[in-house]
């Protein structure tokens, strides 16, 4: 087993899960518990996560330096890649250039490198800090276009530090380091499968006799959440669908026609488009948006179990992404918060149900094919549970509603009509609330601008935008200057995921 440490990292999770795949048995602690669990556990290697902090700024996560006396091979990622230098008397300090999403790795010979032949590659960054003086023992293994410690060691000590993120999707050759250092701490594979028949017995266990009220939005995650559900407690699951009015329009058709011909019963819905343009009338800020959404949904959802006896948990879709991006251990930063998860009241009456939580998004969908849901309701493309209302910054009206729709509706069109619709994972447009010039009529006219955005990943932890031909982004945008009103101009958002997020807010 090996003993990943937690330090904040947006990704700490997914480490664990990639040596999952690898065969490799993990456990995720945090600092201050890692000597202990070591002690414990007698892993045969150690792994130190990224994280938000800095290293040498008083407060930050650190480790017990007696670590580095146990004779265990260690792998730093990022920020533990600067802790293991700093701790052993190496330097760190602020880099002149920060890196945030791809970077080209140049490798020298190493056995964390093993069985990879370009001598150069693609990795994915998130750092602003960098390691500039090594500890003693240890030599520069790579280096990228911008820093000289893309990858340290210590081969006598068996202690690597690497400043990407070898984890995520993005980076090339991720898995093939992952496996190498298993390789080195003497690990040995062993194949494991998603036990779905583990869950619904989980699931069983936990509910017991009583009801489950569920969050039911139309997409994958819920599809699948609700069919693990179901399958545990049959008709004692309650799932409730809110028109917020921030929702695509096959959102509906999804609840009311699909639900039925898969679970044999009909899900309630409940129309609150006027509640939730009340309850955003007055505000703007991104996080204020989302608590106010996660909080009348609760709301919402609480009047409906009212109707119902029995009931005492409230089911949701919630996966891996929104849980990390909610600040969900101890030393993470806070992204934003989920209105399922960071955005929910911190009183409730009902306990949450979460089956899917610490899956990643292709999990999910491999689940749903195990549960053998329908190919079109596994593969849909993920909506936000706050819709709309996230994709328009600023103040949220009857109107830019309809703007924002009438424009998400042009976009969908036209990927979907060049054949686009299965290579990219997510498309959508957003209302920026810029306002720019333009010539309508041969006349001045002052409007709105639109922003696209597209990108292609596989677990949402990471993602690169959407090389969309010129020519189809041509037409979205002259159908959208053309077509909905108050717009002056569209622009193609071409930032990856680090540093930007899927969505603006």
């Amino acid at each position: 087993m090996i003993l990943i440490i937690d330090f904040g990292s947006q990704t700490c999770h997914l480490i664990g899960r990639r040596l999952m795949e690898l065969g490799i048995k993990s456990s995720i602690v945090i600092p201050e518990k890692a000597l202990k669990e070591i002690n414990k556990r007698k892993p045969s290697g150690i792994i130190f996560s990224g994280g938000p902090a800095t290293v040498f700024v008083d407060g930050a996560p650190t480790i017990d330096k007696k670590i580095f006396t146990l004779r265990l091979p260690i792998l730093g990622i990022c920020y533990g890649q600067q802790l293991l230098s700093y701790l052993q008397d190496g330097k760190v300090k602020s880099g002149k250039i920060k890196e945030y999403g791809p970077a080209q790795l140049f490798i020298k010979q190493s056995p964390l490198f093993k069985n990879i032949h370009e001598e150069s590659f693609q990795v994915w960054m998130s750092h602003g800090d960098e390691v500039v003086v090594l500890p003693k023992g240890f030599s520069y293994i790579a280096h990228s276009e911008n820093i000289r410690s893309g990858a340290i060691a210590n081969e006598e000590k068996k202690m690597y530090g690497v400043q990407f993120h070898p984890e995520v999707a993005h980076t090339q050759h991720g898995m093939e380091m992952l496996k190498n250092f298993a390789n080195i701490c003497g690990e040995t594979p062993t194949n494991e499968e998603i036990d779905v028949k583990a869950i619904v017995k989980s699931i069983k266990e936990i509910v017991g006799e009583k009801k489950v009220i569920m969050a039911f939005s139309g997409g994958t995650d819920s599809f699948v959440a609700a069919s693990l559900i179901a399958k545990a407690i049959g008709r004692r699951l309650i799932p409730v669908y809110i028109e917020s009015g921030f929702m695509r329009p096959q959102a509906l058709v999804n609840v009311t026609q699909k639900f039925p011909k898969i679970f044999g019963f009909s899900p309630v819905v409940v129309h609150a488009e006027s509640r939730f343009l009340h309850a955003l009338s007055r505000v703007r800020d991104p996080e204020r948006k989302r608590k106010t959404i996660g909080r009348l949904y609760v709301r919402l959802f609480e009047e409906e179990a009212k109707k119902h006896k029995d009931v005492a948990f409230l089911a949701q879709g919630t996966t891996y992404a929104d849980f990390i991006h909610s600040k969900s251990t101890k030393h993470a930063a806070l992204i934003k918060s989920h209105h399922n998860v960071g955005g929910l009241p911190t009183h409730m009456k009902y306990t949450l149900l979460e089956p899917i939580r610490y899956f990643y998004t292709d999990q999910v969908r491999h689940i749903g094919t195990l549960l053998k849901l329908p190919h079109d309701v596994i593969y849909q493309q993920p909506f936000p549970g706050p819709g709309f209302a996230v994709r328009i910054l600023g103040k949220v009206t009857k109107e830019r509603i309809a703007m924002e729709k009438q424009a998400d509706t042009i976009v969908v069109e036209e990927i979907e009509r060049a054949g686009l619709g299965n290579e990219i994972f997510q498309f959508f447009s957003v209302l920026t609330g810029a306002k720019s010039t333009a010539i309508k009529g041969d006349g001045r006219f002052y409007g709105e601008v639109v922003a696209i955005r597209a990108y292609t990943t596989k677990d949402r932890m990471t993602a690169d935008f959407a090389k969309i031909p010129y020519d189809i982004l041509q037409k979205i945008s002259t159908r959208i200057v053309n077509e909905v009103p108050d717009v002056s101009r569209v622009v193609y958002d071409i930032t990856t995921k680090p540093p930007a997020t899927m969505e603006w807010e």
